[in-house]
């Protein structure tokens, strides 16, 4: 009976049929609340109001993605585009506080936008983006490869058109001159799976 089991077990690792590529982990839950559009926590954004000096600054979203407005109080921000901004921050003005309120909102810090690096790298995390991000800066950011790293086949998740697509990245010819670099956008996934040598 012993040796049925063993002889089972060697069966089940032989059909195996040699590496395998490994699964892609599950999105992040922070990769999802990024993947919503428009402003998020930790955004400054600069609100100008036409002739209205005392109500023209800069405002910092809170953990909740609000922020405290003069005269209107508490006004939540998530997930609204600059320009939907200023008409809400219009609306609650014109009620009772300005007769023609002209609104504009500009972003100052986009905090909220995040790409993360997952795998063989030494600090796998979420790191905040910056404007003409690539690849090799984010894989710098997160401590670079380890020693078993697959280097030229790292995969880079991105959202288009509201679908997830994957690359395949040939991140060891990126850093030695042989492919070009990498652009990334906010909420991007880069994975970096382990050798299967």
């Amino acid at each position: 009976m012993p040796i049925r089991i063993l002889f089972a077990a060697l069966a089940a690792l032989a059909g195996c049929g040699g590496p395998q590529t490994p699964a892609f982990p599950p999105l992040p839950e922070a990769a999802r609340a990024c993947q919503s559009a428009g402003l998020g926590p930790g955004d400054v954004v600069e609100v100008r109001v036409y002739e209205e000096k005392d109500l023209t600054g800069l405002y910092r979203l809170g953990p909740d993605g609000g922020f405290t407005f003069p005269l209107v109080g508490p006004v939540a921000a998530a997930g609204q585009t600059p320009n939907a901004l200023a008409a809400t921050l219009t609306e609650r003005l014109k009620d009772g506080y300005l007769r023609d309120p002209q609104v504009s909102v500009f972003v100052k810090e986009s905090n909220s936008k995040k790409v993360f690096v997952l795998g063989e790298v030494a600090r796998p995390g979420t790191f905040t983006y910056d404007d003409q991000m690539t690849i090799v800066q984010a894989v710098t950011l997160a401590g670079g490869l380890k020693t078993l790293a697959a280097a030229n086949r790292l995969r880079l998740t991105r959202v288009v058109d509201g679908q997830e697509q994957q690359y395949e990245v040939p991140f060891e010819d990126i850093s030695s001159g042989r492919a070009p670099n990498v652009s990334l956008r906010p909420c991007d996934i880069v994975f970096v799976p382990e050798s299967w040598l």
